[in-house]
């Protein structure tokens, strides 16, 4: 059984109660919270392995917690998935550009809460390849056995979605990835979001590892299709 840890922010009852049992239920540890304040005070002491944060809370929201999880150097690569209003891409646009891996729409089915979270921690999991170790261009260095990323040398913070994200365009430098293709294979068979999911979190990369993120040199934009990154040396 799986002992990972989750922290679950809810001020509903009767949706943390569904929330805790149907995770124990699965093997998980789970810690709920009626607030924000509650959880970030407990990240002082201890961290889970993964954030479930409802975005309507009294007092902090979810976009706040999860802004200032991100900014955390503790928290800052923990996934965190979202619970947002159904059918409101606003929630889930800005809950991606805030550094969110997922989300998950009201009303939502326990099986696929479970299923998605089982996902994450599946893909937390799987080892680096044996091949590609380590992937230089230009000014910048991925480490797939450290989970590192560097650019000119100084160790850049990335989640854990945009770290897969890049690792996938370094490994296929030169090549046009589909946003299709990035989203199945980052973020799984069992992720019903949408491809602008994709385009988010391209976005937010750009903004760490390009010297300009509105002229980017490494992650170019294919139109129609997808992206890829620029195997030649940018000037």
């Amino acid at each position: 059984m799986s002992k990972e840890m989750i922290y679950a922010v809810e001020d509903e009852k009767h949706i943390q109660q569904l929330i805790k049992y149907n995770l124990e239920t699965s093997g998980y540890k789970v810690l709920v919270f009626d607030n924000g304040e509650s959880l970030l005070k407990e990240c002082q002491n201890s961290v889970p392995d993964l954030f479930l944060l409802d975005i309507m809370l009294p007092g902090i929201d979810g976009f706040q917690i999860c802004r200032m999880l991100r900014e955390n150097p503790r928290t800052k690569s923990i996934p965190i998935i979202m619970l947002t209003a159904k059918g409101d891409e606003f929630d889930k646009v800005l809950g991606l550009e805030l550094g969110a891996d997922d989300y998950i729409t009201k009303p939502f089915s326990t099986r696929e809460l479970v299923a998605r979270i089982k996902a994450m921690f599946r893909r937390l999991n799987v080892p680096a390849p044996e091949s590609q170790e380590v992937i230089t261009q230009g000014d910048i260095t991925l480490d797939c056995t450290r989970r590192e990323v560097y650019k000119s040398g100084e160790l850049i913070e990335l989640p854990y979605k945009e770290f897969e994200l890049l690792k996938m365009l370094m490994q296929n430098k030169g090549k046009v990835l589909s946003r299709e293709l990035l989203l199945e294979k980052i973020w799984g068979y069992d992720y019903y979001g949408e491809t602008r999911t994709v385009d988010v979190h391209v976005r937010h990369l750009r903004q760490k590892i390009e010297d300009d993120g509105n002229n980017p040199v490494y992650i170019e934009t294919v139109r129609g299709i997808g992206y890829r990154f620029n195997d030649k040396n940018p000037q």
